[in-house]
């Protein structure tokens, strides 16, 4: 994704930005609240996996808008 985000314009470039985005998302909040310890790709279940990967596939499709997707996450630590 990191290699996409300038051609597609996204508002975020490294790695850790996309996981925060898509493990927030997976977990339906912040991710902090429902993954006890981490790292946190180790410790999520598989459902919160699934949902952060399918939703990252989405994105790459073009079917899913990170900045939305960012803009929300973002909005759960109140950022925005």
């Amino acid at each position: 994704m990191p290699g996409l985000a300038a051609e597609r314009g996204w508002p975020v470039r490294a790695d850790h930005c996309f996981q925060r985005i898509l493990l927030d998302h997976g977990c339906g909040g912040r991710w902090y609240d429902a993954i006890a310890a981490r790292p946190a790709y180790r410790r999520a279940t598989d459902a919160q996996l699934d949902a952060a990967l399918a939703l990252a596939e989405a994105v790459v499709a073009g079917e899913a808008d990170l900045v939305a997707l960012n803009r929300q996450s973002l909005a759960w630590r109140r950022k925005v």
